[in-house]
C-alpha cells in the first residue's frame, strides 16, 4: 500500500497521554464505530472528505521535520482503517508513532505491526455499559504485560469507570502506563471535570493527562 485516505494531515505537538508535547505529524482517519458525546473530532469527521496521501510525501515530512507519527480518528482499527494504519507504521520510518484507539480490533493492529516498530498503542476505553466493561476486562488481560501499551481512560464519576479501575489496578500493567483525562471538548469543561481526575489518579495510584491541543487550543 503506497497511499492512505485521511481527513487531516498537520504537524502539531501530540495533547495527551505518555509522549504529551513531543512533536508530531498528525494523520486522522475518518470512520469510527462509537459516537462518544464528548468527542472533539465528530465534525471533522461528518464534514471534511478524505484526500490521498502518498507514504513518500508522508516519510518526506517526517524527515524534514525530525517528527513522530500520531495515528488517530475516528478508530484506526476499524474497518478499513486498519491496513492503513499498519502500512503506515511499516512502511513509514519515523523516530517514535503513537497509535490512538478504542481498542476495537487492537490486538489485530499489535499483530501487523513489525516488532521493532518504536510504537506506543494508546488505549482510551469507552465505557458507557457493563458490556464495555466486560469487553476491555477481556482486552486489557491480553495486553497487560506488552509494554508498549498504555491506557488513557476519560473519567467521570460513574460506577462503571471505578469498576473498570479497580480491575485495572489487579493487572500487570505497570501504574505509569494509566493515565486518567478529564471529560469535556473544550478548555472550560476539560477544567471544570479535573478535579475528580486528580482525585481518582491519587486513589489508584495512576497518572495524570490533561489535553493540552484543548486547554491551549493549538489544532
Amino acid at each position: 500500500m503506497k497511499k492512505v485516505r485521511l481527513i487531516e494531515n498537520f504537524l502539531s505537538w501530540q495533547g495527551e497521554g505518555p509522549d504529551i508535547g513531543k512533536p508530531m505529524l498528525i494523520l486522522r482517519f475518518k470512520r469510527c464505530n462509537n459516537n462518544c458525546p464528548w468527542c472533539d473530532t465528530q465534525v471533522k469527521m461528518r464534514v471534511f472528505e478524505e484526500a490521498e496521501y502518498s507514504l513518500a510525501s508522508i516519510q518526506t515530512i517526517v524527515n524534514e521535520k525530525n517528527c513522530g507519527l500520531l495515528i488517530t480518528g475516528g478508530e484506526p482499527t476499524f474497518n478499513l482503517n486498519l491496513n492503513q494504519a499498519i502500512s503506515l507504521i511499516n512502511e513509514v520510518a519515523a523516530p517514535l508513532y503513537n497509535v490512538e484507539t478504542n481498542g476495537h480490533d487492537l490486538l489485530s493492529l499489535i499483530k501487523g505491526v513489525r516488532k521493532q516498530k518504536a510504537v506506543k498503542y494508546i488505549l482510551s476505553p469507552k465505557i458507557f455499559t457493563e458490556g464495555d466493561v466486560a469487553f476491555y476486562k477481556d482486552l486489557t488481560s491480553k495486553i497487560a504485560t506488552n509494554q508498549k501499551v498504555f491506557v488513557k481512560l476519560v473519567c467521570e464519576d460513574r460506577p462503571f469507570i471505578h469498576e473498570y479501575l479497580d480491575f485495572l489496578k489487579v493487572t500487570n500493567f505497570d501504574n505509569f502506563r494509566v493515565f486518567l483525562m478529564a471529560q469535556g471538548k473544550t478548555r472550560d469543561e476539560s477544567l471544570k471535570n479535573s478535579p475528580i481526575i486528580f482525585d481518582l489518579a491519587e486513589q489508584y495510584g495512576f497518572c495524570v493527562s490533561d489535553r493540552m491541543h484543548i486547554i491551549y487550543d493549538f489544532t
